[in-house]
């Protein structure tokens, strides 16, 4: 959520509901595990409450059938669950400019140049047999 930001601010955010939208038009009963609705003031986090969400959303994406990551820029926190994701041989999507960053480029299953390209991979039915085929 705080990308390559310096401070305590946060990104856009506003992709997040038409992800959740995309997938809930499409996928029936799909769960969806997003860390803002979970910590909506997570930037405010003291030190322990910050470290223990950091750790127990990494641990999330570890266990999820599917990862999902946008990344519009560089993102540390997005970086850790890609590679909490990857270790545990989960289906990887990234949404991203950055094809050519190691992480996006080697870790995702498929990369998306941007969410119009990722909605039109969802409504054809490709993301749920690439998920269901693990």
């Amino acid at each position: 959520m705080q990308g390559s930001r310096a401070g305590a601010g946060i990104a856009a955010q506003d992709y997040r509901a038409e992800l959740t939208r995309l997938l809930r038009q499409h996928l029936d009963g799909v769960e969806i595990i997003d860390p803002l609705a979970l910590h909506p003031a997570s930037v405010d986090y003291s030190y322990d409450a910050g470290k223990q969400t950091l750790l127990s959303l990494a641990a999330e994406a570890a266990q999820s059938d599917a990862l999902i990551a946008y990344l519009p820029e560089a993102s540390m926190g997005t970086a850790i669950e890609i590679w909490q994701a990857y270790l545990n041989r989960r289906v990887i999507f990234t949404i991203s400019p950055l094809s050519r960053n190691w992480v996006v480029r080697f870790l995702s299953n498929r990369v998306f140049a941007d969410l119009e390209q990722f909605a039109q991979f969802v409504a054809s039915g490709e993301f749920k047999r690439a998920v269901e085929s693990g």
